[in-house]
């Protein structure tokens, strides 16, 4: 799974989300010039299935109370299943039902985007000013190694399923009064400040927003396929990859990550997902208990927090 934030894809997100909107819009005007048999593809929120793009706009340039020329007003939350992802929701809900199931999903992950903030009031996706698009295809670009190499074209569909969804979110809540920015990484003086300026882990939104797919479709997820251990072994410690290695190789942490996963949805502190999840997957076994236990257990030092953002 493969989830980020963008400031945008196109345009610039300090002024109207009017362009952005336009370039999602791509996949409906092709469709346009093609086929004519299916209608565009609408955008959707958490109370709405099916939204105008002009709606859509007019809401996100809308929201925007005291927020400045240089104030970013609103972000791009790409939601990217794999093949393999998109494999099993089509097995499961045939190529329809999949699509239906993706939006469905990537509400559940702006839930958890809400959540991340940690803010009071803001709970879930209806507490935020979002809108969704879900795209079918993906294009090559300059920055591919088929392009690099002269083996695909920029602008060449890829190959395979390419379903996935962008959101466009507002910088501000749904009351248009609480400024929310997934850029505020900061933990504050103390617990009551970082309440009141905010803060976001990527790395716990990605990993909840990961488990979220895992739980509701019933996907079996190895270790190694999981986006904590690419997380561990590209930006991690070596500690910390030592600890992820090993519990690859024995997969004694399957059971455990799936009875973590199990407690998904109650989790009071999103931004100690990432550990608390990491610590479960490196629960010492009886051996290294009696031992004097885990080396790998000790609290992260401060500046390997937020790693892989």
């Amino acid at each position: 799974m493969y989830i980020n934030i963008t400031d945008s894809d196109n345009g610039d997100n300090k002024g109207s989300s009017g362009n952005l909107v336009h370039y999602l819009e791509k996949e409906n005007r092709l469709r346009a010039g093609h086929d004519r048999t299916n209608g565009p593809e609408l955008w959707f929120t958490d109370d709405r299935p099916e939204v105008q793009p002009f709606e859509a706009r007019l809401k996100l340039d809308g929201n925007v109370a005291k927020l400045s020329k240089k104030d970013a007003k609103f972000f791009l939350v790409n939601i990217s299943p794999s093949q393999k992802e998109l494999k099993h929701l089509k097995e499961r809900y045939g190529e329809s039902g999949m699509q239906n199931q993706l939006k469905n999903y990537a509400e559940k992950v702006m839930d958890e985007y809400a959540r991340n903030f940690k803010r009071p009031g803001i709970d879930s996706s209806r507490d935020l000013v979002w809108f969704g698009k879900l795209e079918q295809h993906r294009y090559y670009s300059y920055r591919d190694n088929e392009v690099r190499q002269g083996l695909k074209q920029k602008g060449q569909c890829k190959e395979g399923d390419q379903w996935h969804v962008q959101v466009i979110v507002s910088r501000k809540d749904a009351t248009n009064r609480i400024k929310l920015s997934p850029q505020n990484k900061s933990r504050g003086r103390n617990e009551a400040h970082s309440q009141k300026v905010g803060q976001f882990d990527r790395v716990a939104f990605k990993a909840s927003g990961e488990l979220v797919f895992d739980r509701l479709f019933e996907f079996e997820r190895g270790l190694k396929e999981s986006f904590l251990y690419a997380n561990a072994i590209k930006n991690g410690t070596a500690r910390e990859k030592l600890a992820v290695t090993k519990a690859a190789s024995t997969e004694k942490s399957v059971q455990r990550t799936n009875d973590f996963t199990g407690e998904l949805g109650q989790q009071g502190e999103p931004d100690s997902f990432a550990d608390s999840l990491l610590a479960a997957l490196l629960m010492p076994t009886r051996e290294e208990m009696a031992a004097g236990g885990s080396p790998f257990r000790k609290k992260r030092k401060k500046k390997d927090e937020g790693l892989g953002i």
